[in-house]
């Protein structure tokens, strides 16, 4: 995996930019994998893409009914699910929520979500040197991993350089 973007995004980034550069990385995952990248999917993945914060199904169910209308749950759960499967999104499990992810990852690949307790961003940062630790200890233990998930909640850079100039 390599970190063409920076983990957390400057406050003052070009989000218009960003989100673009989700979408057309979406598109060129599916045309590579022969997918459909149908309107509900690219819809559910620009909601997504409009923060760099996870977003709950229902938050994303929100933020579709602001343009269009209010889609199902099962039909917001289903687009989700394939944006998942192809590396697109990820889910947040300790908020039960999901973040776009426009890095060039194979969805083996262990990624580490940092938290920002503050601002709420997510950033992503590759793992595997932690994910070898984990599978060696787990297979120790006489158990067979499938996936791992590694979230570190903590402050974000912008947040903490934020909060030195306040004091």
């Amino acid at each position: 995996m390599t970190l063409a973007k920076p983990t957390f995004p400057a406050p003052d980034h070009d989000h218009g930019r960003c989100t673009a550069e989700g979408i057309a990385h979406a598109e060129e995952v599916c045309a590579r994998r022969s997918q459909k990248f149908t309107p509900i999917r690219r819809q559910v993945l620009e909601a997504l893409l409009s923060s760099h914060r996870p977003l709950g199904a229902y938050e994303v169910i929100d933020e579709l009914a602001k343009s269009m209308p209010r889609p199902a749950p099962i039909t917001v759960y289903r687009a989700l699910d394939f944006l998942m499967e192809n590396g697109l999104v990820h889910r947040i499990e300790s908020r039960n929520a999901f973040l776009a992810c426009a890095h060039d990852h194979d969805e083996t690949s262990m990624v580490a979500f940092l938290i920002c307790d503050r601002c709420g961003a997510v950033g992503e940062i590759p793992a595997a040197p932690v994910a070898q630790s984990l599978k060696a200890a787990a297979r120790a233990a006489g158990f067979a991993p499938k996936l791992s998930v590694v979230e570190i909640a903590g402050t974000c850079a912008h947040c903490q350089k934020e909060a030195r100039a306040i004091l």
